[in-house]
């Protein structure tokens, strides 16, 4: 038995678990910077219910709403010296995967002064992180419950993680009521990209005991939502949305515990080239990911399809469907250049199933894009 288990965050679920336990807050300060899209938090109410909760407290807050889909650093950097002029004592980010990852990294940068916003790359020692305060609005991310945040060099255009244990949310508010106004694209996207949390995560070779019970329900609800979002074209009901919401949570853990594997890093390349959605780009590739577990990890792969009740055929079909990638062409001299940054194979390759390499990618790309 493998029972490794370690999980610094308070979480809070279900309806209106904001407003019920707003006295939390007071724990962390009489200052705070919230961190944002320029929209999504306001139109679901999540923004509201948080500036109502922080009143009641006798919180004093800022708002930074600046942050676009795949954060820049220079963005993040921005924010921190906000937070650090305002004396801000905590962070509360509010939105998807990309407000979140922002404000762990607006909370390293707002503790360390003398950061360039590239500096948050290194692992050299710095100061300890502003507390953050997590409430997610899409069923997708996990960064609720997780450490890494995915951040965008403006000046390269890449993405890149860090991780760091000062970056794990100390709270987490948890209502799926704020992911009920997503649109069906954003709600396909978002189901999407925790599809490839889970299966990543679970077909690792990192996946022990907890893991993979959190895998498994992940799966299951996740599938459901998949499942519905194909077969009807239209968005779920509250009762769906709120399994989706769920389930990109419990996608959430099994993927802090194990990582990705190399479908993340090759999205990534489609995501900052051709403007393919996080999610959308991740199942890209997640017909050869699947089938690579077959052949690696027979036990996994078929236990996780007998979970959703399909085959190999359909759930290629289906997921090849949702995520409807336009027609891309790349030159061979464009792939390799795509593929240089993975001459030293970075850990999302080595734990994918049977190891994956720089060449292994080439070739996939020169399949499907050449």
């Amino acid at each position: 038995m493998d029972f490794n288990f370690y999980s610094p965050i308070n979480v809070k679920s279900g309806k209106d678990c904001v407003t019920d336990n707003s006295a939390l807050l007071k724990s962390f300060g009489k200052k705070c910077i919230i961190v944002t899209g320029s929209a999504s938090a306001k139109r679901c109410g999540a923004l509201s219910d948080v500036t109502g909760a922080l009143e009641k407290e006798d919180i004093a807050y800022i708002i930074y709403d600046k942050i676009t889909e795949n954060p820049r650093i220079d963005h993040c950097h921005r924010a921190g010296a906000l937070a650090r002029d305002f004396n801000a004592a905590f962070v509360i980010g509010i939105g998807g995967g990309s407000p979140l990852d922002a404000a762990k990294a607006v909370a390293v940068y707002a503790t360390n002064p003398s950061f360039s916003p590239e500096d948050i790359y290194t692992p050299e020692k710095r100061e300890r992180a502003l507390p953050i305060v997590a409430i997610g609005t899409t069923a997708g991310t996990g960064s609720e419950v997780g450490r890494v945040s995915v951040l965008t060099n403006p000046k390269t255009s890449r993405k890149k993680s860090i991780a760091p244990n000062d970056c794990h949310p100390s709270l987490t508010f948890a209502d799926p009521k704020y992911t009920y106004s997503m649109p069906y694209s954003v709600t396909v996207s978002t189901a999407l990209d925790a599809l490839s949390h889970v299966l990543e995560g679970y077909m690792s070779v990192k996946c022990g005991d907890i893991p993979t019970l959190f895998g498994e329900n992940a799966i299951a609800l996740i599938w459901e939502g998949l499942s519905f979002l194909h077969r009807e074209k239209t968005v779920p009901d509250e009762a769906l949305r709120e399994k989706l919401y769920y389930g990109s949570l419990y996608a959430g853990i099994t993927l802090a515990y194990c990582g990705t594997a190399f479908p993340h890093p090759l999205g990534y390349i489609l995501t900052e080239n051709y403007g393919i959605p996080h999610g959308k780009a991740c199942t890209a590739f997640m017909g050869e990911f699947i089938e690579r577990a077959a052949e690696y990890t027979p036990e996994r792969a078929e236990r996780a399809l007998d979970i959703m009740g399909t085959d190999l055929a359909f759930f290629k079909k289906a997921i090849d469907e949702l995520t409807d990638l336009p027609e891309i062409k790349m030159t061979a001299e464009q792939i390799e250049k795509y593929c240089e940054r993975f001459v030293a194979a970075p850990a999302n390759f080595k734990f994918s199933p049977g190891g994956f390499t720089k060449e292994d990618a080439v070739k996939i790309f020169r399949e499907r894009f050449l």
